[in-house]
């Protein structure tokens, strides 16, 4: 098991507050959405964490560098978000859940949400969820987020329901329906919907919407050109 290191840089008050899971299994969904809530908030950077497993990379924006994963958050909006540049491999997948754990006990945070793609041929696309407890699950209900009666979550995500189910800690796994021929985009905006209403943020997603094929095509050029420099694929943040 890899170790990994949380520098933080920030002390903000998170008691209560909703954790994003922003580390992709598949696809550029997680990042795009974690991307977008960070811009969308103005989120500030708390916390870099730091790994020997990380790609040995540093992410430059406005002239500084940055770790290829940190934490931003905002103290009044009660929200943090975990932001990665490249999927982790799977001897960090156990670890990072640990430390996104760790975080939640140490900050008294209410719970994690964590967003998926699943695809689908489908006309209509919808987001479907998992939750970890049975008032997660009545929550979703509410909202109506119909759930996923059969499957498998896998995963950083996975891991997480796993844990949020023995610790009896609330976990909800959003997955979005998507179409090869649609930008992962946009179905990072039907998840950023389905979060605020969750958290009752309201966020402006008409510009995701608007801008889904050219936000995808930049940073799938971004991640092909950065796959020299590291085992896992890397690409630069869009709006941080």
């Amino acid at each position: 098991m890899e170790d990994i290191i949380l520098h933080r840089f920030k002390d903000m008050n998170l008691e209560g507050a909703t954790v994003i899971n922003g580390f992709p299994t598949d696809g550029l969904v997680s990042t795009i959405t974690a991307n977008y809530l960070i811009g969308a908030l103005k989120l500030d950077q708390i916390a870099a964490l730091d790994s020997p497993g990380f790609p040995a990379v540093s992410m430059i924006y406005d002239s500084k560098p940055k770790f290829p994963a940190r934490i931003y958050a905002d103290e009044k909006a009660k929200i943090a978000v975990f932001l990665s540049e490249f999927t982790p491999l799977p001897g960090l997948i156990r670890p990072l859940s640990n430390v996104i754990f760790s975080f939640v006990d140490e900050n008294k945070c209410s719970r994690i949400i964590a967003p998926e793609i699943m695809p689908t041929e489908g006309e209509s696309l919808e987001v479907f969820g998992v939750g970890s407890t049975d008032s997660g699950r009545s929550y979703m209900n509410e909202l109506g987020i119909k759930p996923i009666s059969h499957g498998i979550i896998t995963g950083i995500s996975g891991v997480l329901l796993n844990e949020g189910r023995r610790r009896n800690f609330d976990i909800i796994t959003l997955v979005a329906q998507a179409r090869p021929e649609i930008p992962d985009a946009r179905a990072s905006a039907l998840l950023i919907e389905t979060i605020s209403k969750i958290i009752s943020i309201s966020i402006d997603i008409e510009p995701l919407y608007r801008d889904a094929e050219l936000i995808e095509s930049r940073i799938r050029n971004l991640r092909e050109q950065s796959k020299t420099a590291t085992k896992p694929a890397t690409f630069q943040n869009m709006y941080i």
